[in-house]
Order: structure tokens, then C-alpha cells, then sequence
């Protein structure tokens, strides 16, 4: 179990109400309010699912994802684009909820307009992303 809400204010019910979090035992919680019973719903749950997006959407952009990396460092040789190609195949779920999310990079992933949508019973029914403008 996670031991921190990976997206904490960055989830909401399906009324658009901001989901509280809540630490059980050493277990996070996102919690819901029901009419006034509070629903506690296990934080790695909802993480997992949302991960499992993010990493399907870097599994099918790999090489503008690389491409990006090596823009952003300003190098574009060989060994530096097998070693960021190599970071992106080692990617692990499960690193990344042990981790945990910098709140830095929450913060700006709210203000740009990201919201995770989550039902009574824990699963995600929407992910309102940030879309990138076309270069049209």
C-alpha cells in the first residue's frame, strides 16, 4: 500500500468536488464525501490507474519523448539518446509510487488544468489532460 496520494488536489468526484486525502495506519486514502459518509479509497488504487495512462501514452510517444529529453538537455549524440532511451524502457510503476510525485510538479500540473475524475467506488471515469497546441 502507498504510503502518499501520488495526485493529492488533483483528484475530484464526479460533482467536480476537490477529493480530500487521508493517511489510515501507515495507508494512503483519497476520500469522498457520500453525503456526509466519508469513503475511504486506497490512494495506490487510483494512482495505478492513472499511471497506467501516462505510461501508455509515453509507450506510444516514446521517440517525441526522447526527442524532447534531448532538446531540453541541449545534446543530441548518440550515447546521450541510448541513455535516455534506456531510462524511458526502465520506467517502473511501482518506482514511481515509492517515490511519489515532487508537489512542485502537482502544483503545476493543476494550474495546468490537469483533474483525475474518480467515482464512489474508486475508478477513474475521466482524465482532463493538458493538450499540447498543433504546430500548424
Amino acid at each position: 500500500m502507498a504510503r502518499q496520494a501520488l495526485f493529492a488536489g488533483l483528484v475530484y468526484d464526479e460533482y467536480e468536488n476537490l477529493v480530500a486525502t487521508a493517511v489510515v495506519g501507515s495507508d494512503a486514502h483519497y476520500v469522498i464525501d457520500d453525503n456526509g459518509f466519508m469513503r475511504h479509497i486506497d490512494a495506490e488504487d487510483i494512482d495505478r490507474q492513472v499511471l497506467s495512462v501516462f505510461l501508455g501514452q509515453l509507450e506510444d510517444n516514446k521517440e517525441l519523448a526522447v526527442e524532447q529529453m534531448l532538446n531540453m538537455m541541449g545534446k543530441d549524440d548518440l550515447f546521450t539518446k541510448a541513455a535516455v532511451d534506456a531510462s524511458l524502457r526502465n520506467v517502473n510503476m511501482d518506482d514511481i509510487i515509492k517515490q511519489g510525485i515532487p508537489e512542485q510538479a502537482r502544483n503545476m500540473l493543476g494550474m495546468l488544468g490537469f483533474r483525475i475524475v474518480i467515482n464512489l467506488h474508486g475508478e477513474v471515469v475521466k482524465l482532463h489532460q493538458p493538450s499540447i497546441p498543433d504546430e500548424e
